[in-house]
C-alpha cells in the first residue's frame, strides 16, 4: 500500500510545497493539508505502517528524518528540530518512540 492510495497527491503535494524552508515543518499544518485529519482511525493507522519503515510497530526518530520522503520522494529531510518538535509532543510515555496510539493522538490534536 502507498500513501497515496489513502490520501490524494494533490493533497501531498500541497503538503510538501508548504513545508519546503528549512525548520519550516508543522505537522498540525502539514496533517491538515494532506487531508490526514479527515481520515478514519484505520486511515491512520495504515499512513502509521507506511511511516514505520523498519515494521517495528513503532516510528522512531531516525525515521521521522525521512518523513517528508514517505509521502514525497525527493522531499527534504526533517531537521532536528523539526523531528524532537514532532517526538515532544507525540510521545506522551517517554519511551523514545511513537506508537499506533500516540500518532492517533497527534493527528487528533492537529484537527
Amino acid at each position: 500500500m502507498s500513501i497515496d492510495s489513502i490520501l490524494s497527491a494533490e493533497a501531498i503535494q500541497k503538503a510538501v510545497a508548504g513545508c519546503q524552508g528549512e525548520d519550516s515543518f508543522s505537522y498540525k499544518k502539514f496533517f491538515q493539508l494532506c487531508g490526514l485529519t479527515s481520515k478514519t482511525p484505520q486511515e491512520i493507522k495504515e499512513v502509521f505502517n507506511i511511516l514505520d519503515g523498519d515494521k517495528s510497530g513503532f516510528i522512531e526518530e531516525p525515521e521521522l528524518e525521512f518523513f517528508l520522503q514517505r509521502f514525497a520522494a525527493g522531499s527534504r529531510k526533517l531537521s532536528e528540530s523539526e523531528r524532537l518538535s514532532i517526538m515532544t509532543d507525540a510521545d506522551y510515555n517517554g519511551d523514545g518512540k511513537i506508537g499506533l496510539d500516540e500518532f492517533q493522538n497527534l493527528v487528533e490534536y492537529s484537527k
